[in-house]
């Protein structure tokens, strides 16, 4: 038998991208769309593209880039910029797809890092939870930490994958949509990490925006900061 001479393709070439635009939104943003046979994947960029640190930011199964809270991607994502990182928010190709967001995901740190990042915090919103853990687990030494917000247990069944990065799980205990003990199960599934419950929040968790927002900064800090002094 002999090792396949195939080499490698990244998740960015597997995209089979037709067209790439990159347009300057703001001082602090610009927008990367990249065209596919299998449609229109657009990243909202904050900060620096040569910054290390980079939040990677991933919307439910409706898509969307502002993420739960009130716009808590966007305000996360300014504050990111402010201090030298970066943030990226992943509007999908076909929200609602697992795998095709999974390849969004990644080809959005592939092109981090060829731009210069190191390390990596994933955050996910409900279906986005998913994506989140799954990314972690297909580049778990890139990773620093996830962190969800009322995610769905459907699709981190190998959370376990992720190996020991740290993992957060925020949801509300009034969620109509979909229940506290789907994070629970991820926590399970992963064999490690800290769920914290809302008592007064739903799906969106904004009775609880201002008290997330905050969780969110100091622990996404925390972990960059940690996987640094690695």
């Amino acid at each position: 038998m002999t090792d396949d001479p195939t080499p490698a393709r990244s998740p960015l070439e597997l995209l089979g991208a037709l067209a790439k635009t990159d347009a300057e939104i703001s001082e602090q943003s610009r927008l990367v769309e990249i065209y596919t046979m299998e449609g229109l994947l657009q990243i909202w960029w904050w900060g620096e593209p040569g910054a290390k640190d980079v939040v990677i930011m991933c919307g439910g199964a409706m898509g969307g880039v502002t993420g739960p809270g009130r716009a808590l991607y966007v305000e996360l994502a300014a504050s990111m910029a402010a201090e030298g990182r970066a943030a990226m928010a992943v509007d999908y190709r076909k929200a609602g797809d697992l795998s095709r967001s999974l390849l969004d995901t990644c080809a959005a740190v592939d092109l981090a890092m060829r731009n210069g990042a190191e390390r990596f915090v994933v955050l996910g919103h409900s279906f986005g939870g998913a994506v989140a853990v799954q990314a972690a687990g297909t580049f778990p030494h890139l990773v620093a930490g996830v962190l969800t917000y009322a995610t769905q247990s459907a699709g981190c069944e190998e959370a376990a994958r992720m190996g020991d990065t740290p993992l957060l799980l925020l949801h509300g205990e009034h969620d109509s949509i979909l229940g506290p003990e789907n994070s629970m199960m991820v926590h399970a599934l992963a064999g490690h990490g800290e769920v914290r419950t809302f008592p007064k929040a739903d799906h969106l968790m904004s009775e609880v925006a201002d008290e997330i927002a905050e969780i969110t900064g100091e622990w996404v800090r925390a972990r960059f900061d940690e996987h640094a002094g690695r």
